[in-house]
């Protein structure tokens, strides 16, 4: 799908790759642009800023429908909010930490699909793009909760790729890697992102979530080398456990029993 002359929603909008979408948006000629966070400063300069909770469905459901008032339809919703919640030991689990990252990470994307398909199955075309991360194929030290979450999410896209694609529905599951945004300042605190292999800019992220949506990918990886662990992975499963499980130890004690 060209974005060009298409009404895009973006949730996450404020910063990061959320506003890196809202640019690319723009910059590739899109009819409208809404931009959707907790906050509005920060969105880029043309998207129509809102304020929405995505962990309430309610204000997802007032956002697509004051979208499909103002602008007759939804073509694109990049659902990209999305939180990273450092962590390793599940003996000291935070089950509500665990619940709010839930809502943000898979529910909102699941939210907002039941918000915006009606629409775009009665007009035959519709894209949803649902910012996941490498961490949904692949598991990263210290990142629990998002690890588990970001599968989770990859997982609902799947599903809503091959259930809706008869409708006219296009899916993709956008899953980079590192990224200079405040979600990677959080995690370098923990010494985890000394593992990733590679970091770009959000801009560069948006350019490629673009691209993958011309082509109609499912995974887009803005990191093309996180399609080689992928398959590495897949193909020597075991191996790639204990590679992470040395990853691991370099910076974590798990202690006694």
């Amino acid at each position: 799908m060209e974005v060009n002359d298409k009404v895009v929603i973006i949730t996450g909008a404020a910063s990061g790759i959320g506003a890196a979408l809202g640019r690319a948006c723009l910059t590739a000629g899109a009819r409208a642009v809404i931009g959707a966070d907790l906050r509005t400063a920060g969105m880029p300069q043309g998207c129509e800023a809102r304020q929405c909770d995505v962990t309430r469905e309610d204000q997802i459901v007032d956002l697509v429908r004051a979208t499909e008032s103002r602008h007759g339809r939804v073509d694109v919703f990049c659902s990209n909010a999305g939180v990273l919640t450092p962590g390793w030991d599940v003996r000291e689990a935070d089950f509500a930490l665990w619940e709010r990252d839930w809502r943000i990470n898979v529910l909102s994307h699941a939210m907002a699909a039941k918000a915006v398909l009606p629409g775009m199955i009665e007009r035959g075309e519709g894209y949803l793009l649902n910012t996941a991360s490498a961490g949904g194929l692949l598991a990263a030290p210290e990142t629990m909760i998002y690890t588990t979450t970001k599968h989770a999410a990859v997982g609902l896209a799947e599903f809503l790729a091959f259930t809706y694609r008869r409708y006219g529905i296009r899916v993709s599951a956008l899953c980079p890697m590192g990224v200079r945004t405040p979600m990677l300042e959080n995690l370098d605190a923990t010494g985890a992102s000394a593992g990733l292999d590679g970091v770009l800019s959000a801009d560069e992220v948006a350019a490629a979530a673009i691209a993958g949506m011309r082509e109609e990918r499912f995974l887009i990886f803005p990191h093309p080398n996180v399609a080689d662990y992928y398959l590495s992975k897949a193909t020597r499963h075991d191996k790639w456990l204990k590679t992470m499980e040395s990853l691991q130890a370099q910076f974590t004690d798990v202690g006694q029993p």
